[in-house]
């Protein structure tokens, strides 16, 4: 069930996290928001996290300094980055260090849903576990 799906929103600005948060949380996900990878950091030791969707450009830490201590520390939490104008570059290198998914902006709320899903369940084909529930 989606209602059971936690997902961590992290980027610098405040209009993009509210935009996701209200796509996601109409779609039945629970959210956390972060505005920057160390916040994010703080929220994954204390908070039970299924995905991140994380900018790349942010400051403190990078999105791509975010997916690389989630790879190396919480390896079964999915990573989804964002990116501005489908930078080829980027989105070979996130893809390169481990990102499950990737979407570029400006998107459309649909596009977001999808590649959510699309994340989400692949990294349960992955793990072995029992695929939940569809809402």
């Amino acid at each position: 069930m989606k209602s059971s799906i936690s997902i961590l929103v992290v980027d610098d600005e405040e209009m993009m996290r509210s935009l996701l948060s209200k796509i996601l949380q109409r779609d039945g996900y629970n959210i956390l928001t972060a505005e920057d990878g160390a916040h994010a950091l703080e929220i994954l030791q204390s908070e039970k996290v299924d995905l991140v969707i994380s900018d790349v450009k942010m400051p403190r830490m990078s999105g791509f300094d975010l997916l690389k201590h989630i790879k190396e520390e919480h390896p079964k939490i999915g990573v989804i980055i964002m990116t501005a104008y489908g930078d080829t570059y980027t989105v070979k290198d996130a893809l390169l260090l481990g990102a499950d998914e990737y979407i570029t902006k400006p998107f459309k709320s649909f596009e977001i849903s999808l590649v959510v899903e699309r994340a989400y369940w692949r990294l349960l084909s992955g793990s072995g576990e029992k695929t939940p529930q569809t809402d």
